[in-house]
């Protein structure tokens, strides 16, 4: 009886927990019980306003800006707002030292002085399409896991295949529910996209390093970019005729502020999360993933960093890569730190216990679910050595030292390619990544992750190039670095070009040392992989299976998809949060916070006199909150993840209240564990956007695009 009742309160624990405000709800799927708890919170708008496949909605107006963020169209001239490290790589590539638009901000003054963006892109939703009943149809009788995969994948391809070729659709069919449902998602891609206004880095990053993933927060994370199209008002490549576009929906910008309490929602296209992860997969991603992630990023970004300080040239080169860099590390350091003080794996295994305990109670679903927690066990545990080492190598070698992805960018050029082929590819996709490329920093970087995977990764899993490199020069990478660098075509594009390009000079590209190491780097992973064959079937199967038996454990739950990048809307309240005890953090942050944290000899909180002094003045106008203050940025516990970033935060009237951009340090196991009293959404303040667009950036004339309500 005791037994009974233990397994009876775990499933009310799991129960209770799906019934909290976690989820990032699928628009199409919202339901009854959805509807009724944002009610309560104090939405109250007819839900169609928000999403209909009959009219044109809020949710029309948020997009994917370029190719892992969130924006919002604002204007019927397609000014798109996201955030500013969502545009920091277009910044950047329009950036010079004579132009450093990073360090001094970019303001366009009329739509001429607008800069287009080459391979920037900016996809409005179309429209989605439940395909389940025929995919599932079609492959349910399949026992094999990856037979079962590549059927699926064939057949979304054909659907994918019947809407046509046009380059200005985006199709892809995406699973749900751990492969249990599937919708067809159609985009329109928009390729002429220009940026508009950008604020300094003192604003858009203040903060840097030290303030990521924390709060209190000041940080304007904004940026403003237009979307362009042709006469029709139709998707086009770039085009001085092009004329900015008129979206389908424009919503509201609202300068009214809000209170403690009051409802937030957002809209996005969250990347990914795991919340059904199991307590083996948990541990896999802390110990096995997260920790070799930390350790070598840790020491590639502190070479970065040291060259970035000594040469603006390479400050501006790296930024971009530095901030991508830093953000995912950081985000691990989180994670492993909440997941170990929320006990989350204690928490999974009670809940795997749950499970177990149902299947005794319900003898007739052992059939097909019995073997579910064997599954995942095996899995995770028989790779997890499989994993430590492939992400070590990973971290070292094509995300470490990047003149091994410039070696793997000539593979599809061979002896036989054409001239024109070869002038195609290098064009296309080797020399851009030359544009902000330094190689006596990467022979530095070379260097460390050479000696890292030699010290963490096992003997039998590292490449085969180690071997010569040992033996030759005996361990001393450095020396090993740089004479790779120094005889390697790849460390200059001129050089490289003249090789490729010259059929008689062609094969000495496969003696060249950089080819070479990626080569042998690449047979690595290729080996790796076959060694996670096994348990990555397990997986997969198991994680699909699990799903599923927990759908019946629950009937009457509303369960949410794990993220994967496909719009999603999450709803919650304004509200500050207890991290530990003995504190209170409050709801919003206001420009003090500048002027307390601001520092001219560091330059994470270094911030311009002028800006100062606008801060300072405290003539905030229409963008004050009525204390005589400013806010600048605002809490939330909306569910969000990476892909976020940029989504609009509405309010109840479903008007634009801020743009999010950062979740809080003590909630970075969200991805995996949902904490409602903790986890928190960091947004600016849209009246902080408009403030600096007008007071600072002198541009009234992207103020008067807006639709304002005060």
């Amino acid at each position: 009886m005791k037994k009974i009742w233990v397994s009876l309160w775990l499933l009310i624990v799991m129960c209770g927990s799906i019934h909290a405000d976690e989820g990032m709800w699928l628009l199409n799927e919202i339901n009854k019980q959805n509807i009724d708890r944002m009610r309560e919170l104090g939405f109250i708008l007819p839900y169609d306003s928000l999403y209909s496949e009959n009219q044109n909605s809020i949710s029309d107006a948020v997009v994917i800006f370029g190719g892992g963020c969130t924006g919002i169209a604002v204007s019927e001239q397609g000014l798109i707002f996201t955030n500013h490290h969502c545009g920091y790589a277009s910044i950047q590539s329009q950036s010079s030292v004579e132009h450093d638009y990073l360090k001094n901000g970019f303001i366009s003054q009329s739509m001429e002085e607008e800069i287009p963006i080459p391979d920037l892109t900016v996809k409005f939703l179309r429209k989605t399409v439940n395909v389940t009943d025929r995919i599932i149809s079609a492959i349910d009788t399949i026992t094999d896991e990856y037979a079962r995969i590549n059927a699926a994948d064939s057949i979304s391809a054909l659907i994918c295949d019947s809407l046509g070729k046009d380059p200005m659709v985006y199709a892809d069919v995406y699973p749900y529910y751990a492969s249990n449902v599937y919708y067809l998602q159609i985009y329109d891609v928009f390729k002429d996209v220009r940026m508009v206004f950008a604020p300094p880095s003192s604003v858009g990053k203040f903060g840097g390093d030290t303030d990521n993933w924390m709060w209190p927060r000041h940080t304007g994370d904004f940026s403003v970019f237009r979307v362009y199209a042709n006469a029709d008002n139709k998707p086009a490549e770039y085009s001085k005729e092009n004329k900015p576009y008129k979206p389908r929906y424009v919503p509201k910008v609202s300068l009214k502020g809000y209170e403690d309490n009051d409802y937030a929602m957002t809209i996005g296209f969250p990347g990914s999360t795991d919340r059904y992860l199991s307590s083996w997969g948990v541990e896999q991603r802390m110990e096995y993933s997260n920790k070799p992630r930390i350790e070598a990023r840790g020491i590639k970004q502190a070479i970065w960093k040291e060259a970035m300080r000594a040469d603006d040239e390479v400050r501006i080169k790296y930024s971009s890569k530095y901030q991508m860099s830093s953000n995912y590390w950081k985000n691990s350091i989180g994670m492993n730190r909440g997941l170990s003080r929320l006990n989350v794996i204690d928490r999974k295994r009670k809940e795997e216990t749950a499970f177990a305990n149902w299947l005794e109670q319900h003898p007739e679903k052992k059939e097909k679910y019995g073997e579910v927690l064997t599954l995942l066990r095996k899995g995770y545990e028989e790779s997890n050595e499989y994993q430590q080492a492939a992400t070590y190598l990973l971290e070292a070698f094509p995300a470490g030292s990047e003149i091994v992805r410039l070696a793997r960018s000539v593979q599809s050029i061979d002896d036989k390619s054409s001239p024109e082929d070869i002038k195609k590819v290098m064009e296309e996709r080797v020399k851009p990544l030359y544009k902000d490329y330094d190689p006596a920093v990467d022979e530095k970087i070379l260097a460390a992750m050479m000696k890292l995977a030699k010290e963490r990764v096992p003997a039998q899993y590292l490449p085969q190039i180690y071997r010569t490199v040992d033996k030759k020069y005996k361990g001393n990478y450095e020396k090993y670095s740089s004479d790779l660098f120094r005889k390697s075509a790849f460390s200059n594009y001129d050089k490289l070009y003249s090789i490729v390009s010259n059929p008689g000079k062609f094969k000495k590209i496969g003696k060249d040392p950089a080819f070479e190491l990626a080569l042998s780097v690449m047979i690595s992973f290729f080996e790796l992989q076959q060694l996670m064959g096994d348990s990555e079937y397990n997986i997969a199967k198991g994680e699909r299976l699990y799903f599923a038996a927990l759908k019946e454990m629950y009937p009457d739950s509303a369960f949410s998809s794990d993220a994967n990048f496909t719009k999603r809307l999450s709803y919650g309240s304004i509200g500050g949060y207890r991290p530990y005890d003995a504190t209170w953090f409050n709801y919003y942050s206001t420009e003090q916070g500048v002027l307390e944290k601001q520092d001219p000899n560091n330059e994470e909180f270094a911030v311009q006199p002028e800006i100062l002094d606008l801060l300072r003045s405290g003539d905030f106008g229409m963008y004050g909150n009525g204390k005589g203050g400013m806010n600048l940025c605002f809490l939330s516990n909306n569910d969000i993840t990476g892909g976020n970033s940029g989504s609009p935060v509405f309010n109840k009237a479903g008007h634009l209240i801020g743009l999010a951009f950062d979740g809080n340090w003590e909630a970075m196991s969200g991805d995996i564990a949902f904490e409602p009293d903790l986890q928190r959404t960091i947004s600016v303040d849209i009246r902080y956007v408009l403030f600096m667009i007008d007071k600072w950036g002198k541009c009234p004339r992207l103020i008067n695009e807006l639709n304002l309500v005060r």
